[in-house]
């Protein structure tokens, strides 16, 4: 039943991305720079589990548009730093904002007790 969860959020979640001009992996490295301080790529594609060359041409496409910083290590000549723009923020806000929306119609369906329910044990499978 997760899978099947997991494959319709998605499915709800693309068009509301593409509205953005965002790719889910564009949209989940704005996430992940949003809510810690600047840190690098590899970093950065562990906690996202992505591989960090992989990672690498969703950071320039997000870099092109002006949603993130890469900064020279000054610890690292090699590494660079990740930083996300208020510009970056701004559209990462944007999105998510429509994602809760569509999740919001989701939840509609479920009764108040169930839909507290339902919260807490997604909140604790995902948080521990």
């Amino acid at each position: 039943m997760l899978a099947q969860l997991t494959r319709e959020t998605v499915a709800a979640e693309q068009p509301v991305l593409t509205a953005h001009g965002l790719t889910m992996w564009g949209y989940i490295v704005l996430s992940a720079l949003d809510q810690s301080a600047i840190r690098t790529q590899a970093t950065l594609a562990e906690s996202i589990g992505a591989d960090k060359t992989r990672i690498i041409p969703v950071l320039d496409a997000l870099q092109n548009r002006g949603y993130i910083e890469r900064i020279p290590d000054p610890d690292d000549r090699r590494a660079r730093l990740l930083e996300i723009t208020e510009s970056g923020r701004s559209i990462k806000n944007a999105t998510q904002a429509d994602i809760q929306r569509g999740e919001e119609h989701w939840l509609a369906q479920l009764s108040a007790g169930d839909r507290e329910v339902f919260l807490r044990v997604l909140q604790q499978l995902t948080f521990g």
